[in-house]
């Protein structure tokens, strides 16, 4: 049977009429309660493997919330199957790690484009293709940012596959890769490392359907080698209003449109 065909989809469990039109995917399952008590009358659906849903609505839209685990093939499935069942707009709510100096802890980040060094985006686009989100999306994220009064950086964000090979390079056999493009990636101001939004771009543009993304900064390692002030947050927060409001903006200027 194709996929889309399928009338429960194969991991996320849910069939049409399930889910939104208008997604947040976070990758924990445990932030989607705290992500779905922005929406009205939250309800949740179900959880299978990686990925937990919720429902509600905003502006009288319904709404979800799909967790998507840890990098891009697990996010690559869920935006694949939720397409299936209709949706067609996409807010990736994320953390990340600060590279360029000026993004600092609690900062949020809205990406305009993604380095592709991972995998999943190669399965959908050659490598001359590049990984940028919807321009109605990321400017939705930015505004949004803006009117709630974040501090907030945009601009190309880095995706990799290993978490450990952006923080233990130099014990890696390929050390020699992972620490010239890292070097690489700070001269040309790339602002933060993450690990999903380049395969979210890339099964976004395949698809014909929308995604942007946006991330809580946890940390810089850059600042912290030198010698800046630096601290560790998980308050995800701001990040999650931001994809909220951004997500509010969207339904309205589709109902004008």
């Amino acid at each position: 049977m194709n996929e889309q065909e399928r009338s429960v989809q194969f991991h996320i469990q849910c069939a049409q009429g399930e889910v939104g039109k208008y997604c947040i995917l976070p990758g924990d399952p445990g932030r989607c309660k705290a992500i779905a008590q922005y929406f009205n009358n939250p309800v949740y659906v179900r959880t299978n493997r990686e990925y937990e849903i919720w429902n509600g609505t905003l502006l009288d839209e319904p709404v979800s919330v799909v967790s998507t685990g840890i990098g891009g093939p697990s996010a690559a499935i869920a935006m694949e199957e939720l397409a299936n069942l209709g949706a067609h707009t996409f807010v990736r709510v994320g953390t990340c790690g600060g590279i360029a100096l000026k993004v600092c802890s609690d900062d949020v980040v809205v990406a305009t484009g993604a380095v592709r060094m991972e995998g999943t985006s190669r399965e959908y686009a050659p490598l001359e293709w590049p990984a940028v989100p919807d321009f109605q999306v990321a400017c939705a994220l930015t505004r949004a940012a803006e009117n709630l009064g974040k501090r907030w950086h945009a601009g190309v964000v880095q995706c990799k596959d290993s978490f450990y090979g952006q923080h233990s390079p130099g014990r890696m056999p390929v050390s020699y890769e992972l620490e010239q493009k890292w070097e690489a990636w700070k001269r040309l101001g790339v602002l933060a490392s993450e690990m999903e939004s380049a395969a979210l771009f890339a099964v976004a543009a395949s698809r014909g359907v929308r995604c942007g993304s946006v991330f809580h900064v946890i940390w810089n390692q850059e600042r912290e080698a030198a010698g800046l002030d630096q601290k560790e947050s998980h308050d995800t927060s701001a990040a999650i209003q931001v994809g909220v409001e951004a997500l509010k903006l969207l339904i309205a200027e589709d109902r004008k449109g």
